[in-house]
């Protein structure tokens, strides 16, 4: 049966490897990992880093939700989602998601559905800092609604 290994929120740097030995098992011949990380830039504006917000009870019921979408969609093995709150520095991963398949195939779809998911509709904001000094909040659209008809 497929299920999430680890589905967390945290204001610490994501340790890669715990989330991806979250998800190895014997019957997984691919683990796909998405690490989503701070760029130094945004549409052309050098930023120093992001500041991330959390409805951290609603944000891990729907990270369990969208894990357990993905589990019915694919025949995955292993679905972990890490998010971290906070300051990121440029550089450092905001977002770790793995998935574990007997084939590539599974593991990159319910991947990539995983992080698309996640941005849509999971309530955690971004605010970005630049190096001129301003700091604003990222556009994002968090259409906040229940996935049962995805």
């Amino acid at each position: 049966m497929s299920m999430d290994r680890l589905i967390a929120i945290t204001d610490s740097p994501i340790d890669l490897q715990r989330v991806v030995a979250s998800v190895a098992n014997e019957d997984s011949g691919a683990v796909n990992v998405f690490i989503g990380t701070t760029r130094n830039n945004s549409n052309g504006r050098a930023v120093t880093l992001l500041e991330y917000e959390a409805y951290e009870p609603m944000a891990v019921k729907m990270m369990r939700h969208i894990a357990g979408i993905a589990c019915e969609r694919w025949d995955v093995k292993g679905v972990s989602i890490v998010h971290r709150i906070g300051a990121v520095p440029v550089g450092e991963a905001s977002v770790v998601i793995a998935v574990a398949s007997a084939h590539r195939r599974e593991a990159f779809e319910a991947c990539r559905f995983l992080i698309d998911e996640l941005k849509r509709v999971v309530p955690i904001w971004k605010r970005e800092h630049f190096a001129d000094g301003t700091v604003e909040w990222s556009q994002h659209s968090h259409e906040q609604q229940e996935l049962t008809n995805t």
